[in-house]
């Protein structure tokens, strides 16, 4: 009864939140059609040695053809997402891009994958300026709406992809955040609204557990949106530039840089702090952090996936280090 009763007041929240920027988001709209993207394989290997093509003012790179993206449908209407990107910058939330001055290097990415409600505003000097995809946890949807005039109404090219556990995702009607998307695309039909279907969900699960050893369940952990947001990257595409994002094993360095967990919040938890107590916790819900990023290690070296700020490379399997430090 508490659990509808909550479900019942969000929903209601949603529908203050969507109708007092429903006439703004409409009013701007053009008729701008989704830029031409395409898809490559699930988890498939990318190989461009291409540079990235600069950017003058506004304009912005061409996307190259469109062709669907296995596991990830529209809202309302279940059309798959056609989407394909030659160069894309992975923007992390991490407090390491503080003061990185990265963001017009990442805004010459043909595309910028961005995370949950990180803004960029305020932040452009250091994170750029473009968002071309968010990929967003269900846990993060209210805050994104409180943050509607800059990730929403200025973001109308932006596909927003959700993910969440398929009791809050299911259509039957019963998924509290699948039936607030919903909501929000009756409201904002232009609004470019997908989820990661439950198939793709066990997917991610089982190679979580391919890669590591680890069953997710088993060990009450929870996949963060960065494990979900480098699988959407490598589907999408050729070369990826992921800025913000430290070595696996950088937090148990006594010399390693200590930053906010989040760039936008300067007096929030320590970013390694919390890397450290998620991947230590047993109990309740928790994140391995590092467990991933060595994964994500190991992608990299037969992907065309590389990491700046801190500037990093994995070394060779069966090195003494998992990495190299080539810059800051």
């Amino acid at each position: 009864m508490k659990m509808r009763v909550c479900q019942g007041v969000s929903g209601i929240i949603i529908i203050t939140m969507v109708t007092s920027f429903m006439v703004v988001y409409n009013s701007s709209s053009g008729d701008k059609s989704l830029f031409a993207l395409s898809s490559s394989s699930s988890l498939s290997s990318h190989h461009s040695d291409a540079p990235v093509p600069a950017t003058k003012g506004p304009d912005r790179p061409q996307m190259l053809p469109a062709s669907s993206l296995d596991g990830y449908t529209g809202v309302l209407d279940l059309k798959p997402l056609k989407m394909h990107c030659g160069t894309c910058a992975l923007v992390t939330s991490s407090g390491q891009l503080i003061g990185s001055e990265r963001g017009e290097e990442i805004d010459r990415s043909e595309c910028i994958i961005r995370m949950n409600d990180a803004p960029s505003v305020q932040y452009q000097p250091d994170v750029g300026r473009r968002t071309t995809v968010r990929v967003i946890a269900h846990s993060s949807l209210q805050r994104v709406l409180r943050n509607r005039q800059e990730l929403i109404n200025a973001s109308q090219e932006t596909v927003f992809i959700f993910w969440g556990p398929s009791i809050a995702m299911r259509r039957d009607g019963r998924g509290h955040v699948y039936n607030n998307l919903r909501l929000l695309k009756q409201l904002l039909p232009k609004l470019k609204v997908y989820t990661i279907t439950r198939l793709k969900m066990l997917k991610l699960d089982e190679l979580f557990k391919k890669e590591t050893g680890i069953d997710r369940k088993g060990s009450n952990s929870w996949l963060s949106t960065g494990w979900f947001t480098m699988a959407v990257a490598l589907e999408l595409c050729d070369r990826i530039s992921v800025y913000g994002m430290v070595p696996p094993d950088f937090c148990r360095s006594s010399s390693h840089r200590t930053v906010p967990y989040h760039y936008y919040e300067p007096s929030g938890p320590d970013e390694c702090s919390m890397y450290l107590s998620h991947e230590r916790n047993r109990r309740g819900s928790h994140h391995r952090f590092n467990t991933e990023k060595m994964v994500f290690a190991n992608w990299a070296r037969t992907h065309d996936v590389h990491f700046y700020r801190p500037n990093w490379k994995p070394t060779a399997i069966g090195s003494n280090s998992s990495y190299t430090l080539i810059g800051p």
